[in-house]
Parts: C-alpha cells; sequence; structure tokens
C-alpha cells in the first residue's frame, strides 16, 4: 500500500468531506481516505491505480469542491 497526501490549509466543509470521501473512494485500487484538519491522505495499491493518475484526480475534485492546495 501506498500513500499520498494533500492539504488544503483549512478544514473542508462536511459536505465536501463527504463528496470527496464517495468520489475518491469509490475508485478502484482505493483502501482509504482520510480527511481531517485541511489534511487529506488517501492510501492505496498501486498495483490497482497509478499515484499520478490518482493525485491528478484528487487535485481536480478539491479544486472543484473549491479549495486550494497548498504544495
Amino acid at each position: 500500500m501506498e500513500k499520498i497526501f494533500f492539504n488544503v490549509g483549512k478544514n473542508l466543509c462536511d459536505e465536501c468531506a463527504l463528496a470527496l470521501r464517495r468520489f475518491i473512494g469509490n475508485i478502484k485500487g482505493v483502501d482509504s481516505i482520510d480527511v481531517n484538519e485541511g489534511n487529506i491522505v488517501i492510501t492505496f495499491n498501486d498495483a490497482e491505480i497509478n499515484g499520478e493518475e490518482l493525485s491528478r484526480i484528487t487535485k481536480n475534485s478539491i479544486e472543484r469542491l473549491g479549495y486550494k492546495l497548498i504544495e
């Protein structure tokens, strides 16, 4: 299992956190997604999904919800 981390610098609202968990969590290969205090941690199986692809999908999803990533 691999992990990728994202920081948005502030808490996601409850609806946005739930939407992100539902969308990203349903991608084949994603084991878990933890959204807590502006930090997002995704655990995934790199044999089932490429980390770069998952990162791109997650970044796009976060931005569509109206949040900006802190690099």
